[in-house]
């Protein structure tokens, strides 16, 4: 778990380095362990509201696998996804969410709603808190720097 995930942080402070929230997010195809999507958060840079890490990295494994179903998949996401990406992966079939930080304000995995156990046609386990410092440092990092600069 912690390979990827150190993968999705890794995208996270590119996303930093651009003065995006940091987030990243990577699907693995859980057969054979392999990266087939990766994405960060580009709001700003894309100017689109639907640039999240986990969308990007949703488009980005359909491209590589050929289709809008991803089986036997996971992805690895440094923060609780928000409902829009909890949508993204019910309709991408994905198995597994794994997050990091927990979104006390708009996460809807676990914190403002439990998403998942809501009875739509697909229920993805959902495991939070893994690397959980790492992945809320950098949002906070993140974050003070940009009060500072205000």
């Amino acid at each position: 778990m912690e390979k990827y995930m150190r993968r999705a942080l890794e995208l996270a402070q590119i996303a930093f380095n651009e003065g995006e929230v940091p987030v990243g997010a990577v699907v693995v195809k859980k057969a054979t362990g392999e990266i087939v999507g990766e994405g960060r958060n580009m709001r700003e840079r894309a100017r689109n509201a639907l640039a999240h890490a986990e969308i990007m990295a949703i488009d980005s494994a359909c491209r590589r696998l050929g289709g809008w179903r991803l089986p036997d998949c996971a992805i690895y996401v440094t923060l609780e996804p928000c409902p829009m990406c909890c949508g993204a992966i019910i309709n991408s079939r994905i198995d597994n969410v794994i997050f990091g930080a927990y979104d006390e304000k708009s996460g809807s995995a676990v914190s403002v709603q439990k998403m998942f156990e809501l009875p739509y046609n697909y229920r993805p386990e959902v495991t939070g808190g893994v690397m959980e410092q790492e992945c809320a440092g950098i949002l906070s990092e993140f974050f003070r720097q940009l009060r500072q600069r205000k």
